[in-house]
């Protein structure tokens, strides 16, 4: 891969909105054909009309591990092959440890984290083949614990701990692994959580800063993985230049 996407096939996962659009929308004008997946597929279909017969639309839940499958599979009948895989859906639902709803722990852990498993191993055998990429969209929150948010810092630590054992795994393999590591990005990601106070705190956050854009993180996405195929960017960390933690 260098410069270009040219003849290359990529699968983002949550799609729908935010840095996997961003990411589909950035991918797809480099040159590949993307397919672009999500459980809110009704969101993908503008998106697919406006890159007419660059994209296909998936309907996909990372927590149900046939949908992965499908997924990939869907992929790679559409298109022939499957080059590069950016697993950027999740969800954050911040609170305190004490008296946590603890289905909401579980929902996190299994698409951010789980999730994200699944489709790297549905698809790793045709990104061996191809000598693909892995792009694992992880966070700061995978880099430092915060208070009120224990179990998102957990799943984003243990992407990019799973990120690693990968890396070792299949380099010599040719199958680049990179980790992105958004920090404040304007998203919807933070609606998710149910807290009214840690809501509040979040939103006061990033009223503070100038946060990033979606094609931000879409930019870096791109840049790694148009480097020459001898050329690994492991991983990129992005932050607001406000972002002081």
């Amino acid at each position: 891969m260098s410069g270009t996407l040219e003849g290359k096939v990529v699968l983002v996962t949550g799609a729908s909105s935010g840095i996997g659009r961003a990411t589909a929308v950035a991918l797809a004008e480099a040159g590949a054909v993307v397919a672009v997946g999500a459980r809110r597929a009704d969101r993908l279909k503008s998106l697919a009309e406006d890159h007419q017969d660059r994209m296909l639309v998936l309907e996909l839940d990372l927590t149900d591990q046939q949908s992965v499958r499908d997924a990939v599979a869907a992929t790679v009948e559409h298109f022939g092959a499957l080059d590069i895989l950016v697993n950027n859906a999740g969800v954050m639902l911040s609170g305190p440890i004490l008296g946590a709803d603890t289905a909401q722990w579980t929902r996190m852990v299994e698409t951010n984290l789980l999730g994200s498993m699944y489709a790297v191993h549905a698809a790793l055998p045709h990104l061996l083949d191809r000598k693909g990429a892995v792009v694992q969209i992880s966070s700061t929150s995978g880099r430092t614990a915060s208070a009120a948010g224990a179990v998102y810092g957990a799943t984003k630590f243990g992407v990019t701990a799973f990120a690693e054992a990968l890396r070792r795994e299949v380099a010599t393999q040719g199958v680049r692994v990179i980790v992105i590591e958004p920090g404040f990005v304007a998203t919807e990601l933070a609606s998710h959580i149910t807290d009214p106070a840690i809501q509040a705190m979040a939103k006061s956050m990033a009223d503070s800063m100038r946060t990033l854009q979606p094609e931000d993180i879409a930019g870096a996405v791109r840049y790694a993985v148009t480097q020459p195929d001898h050329v690994a960017v492991d991983e990129i960390l992005v932050r607001p230049t406000d972002q002081t933690r």
